[in-house]
């Protein structure tokens, strides 16, 4: 009787333990897969560059640079009036030809049009890029056109979360009237302050939407993205493809410089039209190499993605960094003249003008 018994138990156990091997490998094998099919960017902490340390250069160490160290920041104030401006044409932005045209509207803000199709870049038109109305960085060059004399916007592309890129006000005074773009874990950001969740659509890297006037691809960036002490890198940063008609334009956002992700861009895309590429917020190179490019290194972009045409944004307007106002565009004439590049391929457009590629 024990023998009949003992048998049988054997027998079960050894079956549940084979099934017990296989139920675990394979649920073992499954998460092993998935981490192996997990974009590198992905952690379990957030999202990260993976050309770059895990070094965090947050608020923290950005007051503890900025107020505490040696570095001496320039004086924005007394010299913005060294940035050249012009008047916006409002008729020209209202009734565009049908040929691609871009209007620098100031700091990363773009007005990008091309065959009726509008598209804006990280709309910024408030005094302080800040989340308060009184502290943190000041506006020293107001937007060329206001939010009321822009035409109907059909996209809009936000690089990131910092408070210079998306401003809260500013995207509630856009509204769901368009569509809005996004990196991923923005949405959620987007609806609490009031925007329809059908207007706005999170992309990953390598994403790519077709709309119906419009394709745009979520492209690579080196950054990262925070909007308080307790958020940092839980929202994803990028650079934009936007393919309109025939023309292909690329928007860089905030980024750092490494060899691979922007070479990867322009295998991908044999022919870019226009590239908007970063120029300023780049001193001291100690503390901002990794995060934002500096002039020699936006021109290296623009070789690597193979553009047939750039234009500098993002300087002249906040003062984030330490270099002077005027800096910038120097520094990009200087490295173009280096690389034997005609400064009429990478353009400095006064804020408020409007340049047409025919």
């Amino acid at each position: 009787m024990f023998t009949a018994f003992r048998l049988p138990t054997i027998y079960l156990l050894f079956i549940a333990n084979l099934f017990s091997c296989w139920f675990v490998g394979c649920v073992y094998g499954l998460d092993n897969e998935k981490q192996k099919e997990k974009p590198a960017h992905h952690t379990a902490d957030g999202f990260q560059n993976p050309y770059v340390g895990k070094e965090k250069r947050g608020f923290f160490k950005y007051m503890k640079m900025r107020y505490f160290s040696k570095e001496e920041f320039a004086d924005y104030e007394s010299d913005a009036h060294k940035i050249p401006r012009v008047e916006t044409n409002l008729n020209l932005i209202q009734n565009p030809p049908d040929t691609l045209q871009v209007t620098w509207i100031g700091h990363a803000t773009v007005l990008i049009q091309s065959k009726g199709v509008n598209i804006l870049t990280d709309p910024m038109f408030s005094d302080r890029a800040s989340p308060s109305s009184f502290l943190g960085p000041q506006r020293h060059n107001p937007p060329s056109v206001s939010l009321k004399d822009l035409p109907q916007i059909d996209y809009v592309v936000i690089s990131h979360s910092h408070y210079d890129h998306l401003d809260k006000k500013t995207v509630q005074q856009i509204g769901s009237g368009t569509q809005w773009l996004v990196p991923l874990g923005l949405q959620k950001w987007f609806v609490n302050a009031g925007i329809a969740e059908d207007s706005v659509v999170e992309f990953d890297w390598w994403n790519v939407k077709k709309f119906a006037t419009a394709t745009i691809t979520a492209t690579p960036a080196q950054h990262w993205s925070a909007r308080s002490l307790w958020d940092r890198n839980k929202t994803l940063w990028a650079s934009w493809m936007l393919q309109v008609g025939d023309k292909t334009i690329w928007y860089s956002g905030d980024t750092g410089y490494n060899p691979h992700q922007f070479n990867e861009i322009g295998e991908k895309f044999k022919t870019i039209d226009l590239a908007l590429i970063s120029i300023g917020a780049y001193e001291p190179r100690w503390f901002m190499k990794e995060m934002h490019i500096n002039p020699s290194e936006a021109v290296k972009i623009h070789l690597d993605i193979g553009s047939k045409h750039s234009i500098a944004v993002q300087w002249g307007t906040f003062q984030l960094t330490s270099e002077p106002i005027d800096d910038p565009p120097r520094r990009l004439k200087e490295a173009l003249d280096r690389k034997g590049i005609p400064a009429e391929d990478f353009e400095l457009l006064k804020i408020g003008e409007t340049w047409e590629i025919k």
